[in-house]
């Protein structure tokens, strides 16, 4: 049994970690200030004794009264409506989170993970993206404050193993998607289900033929658990998704067959620099972890179609 530190735990990614990590005994610390996350994820936990939460902001020092072995920071809000609503807050989340975070972590000697992203190669014109490839990021734009904020976290992250030897980990994560997500996030699969469901029109941006690799929760939570218990001073960064492509058109026109909806797709201004490739190599994970995604997207779609369905009943 491990003591485990989950930032960001009432989110999206941390809550289906955490019902992962509760089922093999450890105990779990769950930190949120529910900017961009819900109370009611974490409501099923209440009641499980190996289960505390902690309502704090990790741009603050953390400061926790037990010996923690393992930290996964997945405290970043990670949708373009909620890290654009406050870009200098998301940069404080991911700079001095990650500072704060990388503190706690050498005190402790304990291991971290970083919950990066995909993102981080921005509007890429390297295609599918390795971990080699350095990016081409807008600095200035209405995505830079998340890109350039996870990018600079990497950094730090990298700077407290090199200078420190904190035994740090690092996962790019590609989309995502699954039980949890919140309805009005803004993401693609989630706008676009819970749109089917309720006979509201399917908005694409630009013509949708910008392209994603979608990947279910429980491939990724997998992945995760398993970069953190290879015993090793330091791994990463490795992009973590699912590298079967679609374009977004294909992705619509799968959520309105599988819903049945009858819902109609509108096109949209496309967004300024909404990659218009996005698909991971993930050969280095792969070969050094013996993993790869096993749930198809229509599998994927279908689990998720039903967790939005009892939320609507």
């Amino acid at each position: 049994m491990k003591k485990i530190l989950i930032t960001g735990g009432a989110g999206f990614i941390g809550t289906n970690l955490i019902k992962e990590l509760l089922k093999n005994k450890n105990e779990i610390f769950c930190i949120d200030n529910f900017y961009s996350s819900s109370k009611k994820n974490i409501e099923q936990f209440k009641n499980n004794k190996k289960f505390h939460f902690i309502h704090h902001d990790v741009i603050n020092p953390i400061k926790i009264n037990n010996k923690i072995d393992q930290i996964y920071n997945l405290a970043c809000p990670a949708s373009p409506i909620h890290y654009q609503r406050d870009p200098i807050y998301t940069m404080k989340t991911n700079v001095l989170g990650a500072f704060n975070i990388c503190d706690f972590a050498k005190k402790n000697n304990c291991s971290l993970l970083q919950a990066s992203t995909s993102e981080i190669y921005g509007d890429p014109d390297v295609h599918p993206q390795k971990e080699s490839y350095n990016g081409n990021v807008n600095t200035l734009g209405p995505r830079s404050c998340y890109d350039e904020g996870k990018r600079s976290a990497e950094t730090i992250f990298y700077d407290y193993y090199k200078t420190f030897k904190v035994n740090i980990k690092i996962a790019r994560i590609f989309n995502t998607y699954g039980p949890f997500m919140q309805q009005n996030d803004g993401r693609v699969v989630s706008n676009f289900i819970v749109n089917a469901l309720k006979q509201k029109k399917i908005i694409i941006n630009g013509q949708g033929r910008q392209t994603r690799s979608f990947c279910y929760i429980d491939d990724l939570v997998i992945a995760l658990i398993k970069l953190m218990n290879k015993n090793s001073k330091f791994n990463g960064p490795f992009n973590i998704g699912n590298p079967e492509e679609y374009n977004v058109r294909q992705l619509a026109s799968i959520v309105l067959k599988l819903t049945k909806s009858k819902s109609k797709i509108h096109y949209s201004k496309m967004q300024l620099n909404d990659p218009k490739k996005r698909k991971p190599d993930i050969s280095k994970f792969s070969k050094n972890y013996k993993w790869k995604p096993k749930i198809s997207l229509d599998d994927g779609l279908l689990k998720t179609i039903k967790y939005f369905k009892e939320m609507q009943s």
